[in-house]
């Protein structure tokens, strides 16, 4: 019988790379000229895993997510490792807008994906383990046709392709 290949399909994100790219976004609220004296403020809680802007209107809040997004892509991280809420009304009249970092397959999104590379009726076997999927076959080919695949779809968070073997 042939040797298995296989790799993992998982979502994951360098928080150091986040914390770096939000405080060159708070160093540029400070001092670009039109966000400078706005009282808009930016924080991250990485315990939480979450970006909180908080700025006096929407229009600020919006260009400070674009900020912060510019920096974020910069550093590597796909923008779709952030979600957005709503803008949400804050004390004073003020905007508060959270993103929230993504980080592991869900299993609604796993069994998406399971479903999608099963239609390409490809041999190969692909099992859920907690937040990443396992993706074994005998063909490397096979597993290269299925991570070709994948980079083509827009699952609404950013997938990485470890542990190849």
């Amino acid at each position: 019988m042939a040797k298995e290949s296989s790799f993992d399909v998982v979502s994951q994100v360098d928080m150091q790379e986040v914390d770096n790219a939000y405080q060159q976004t708070a160093r540029e609220i400070s001092q670009r000229y039109d966000l400078k004296d706005s009282g808009s403020t930016i924080d991250l809680s990485k315990a939480d895993r979450t970006i909180t802007i908080v700025a006096p209107a929407d229009f600020v809040a919006r260009q400070i997510t674009d900020v912060l997004n510019s920096k974020l892509i910069k550093r590597g991280i796909d923008i779709k490792a952030v979600r957005w809420d709503a803008p949400q009304a804050a004390s004073g009249g003020s905007v508060r807008v959270v993103g929230r970092i993504v980080e592991g397959i869900d299993q609604e999104t796993a069994k998406k994906i399971n479903r999608d590379v099963k239609a390409l009726k490809l041999k190969c076997k692909i099992t859920i383990e907690s937040d990443k999927l396992r993706v074994t076959s005998a063909s490397k080919d096979t597993l290269q046709e299925v991570i070709g695949f994948l980079r083509d779809q827009d699952y609404g968070q950013p997938l990485q392709f470890t542990n190849y073997r």
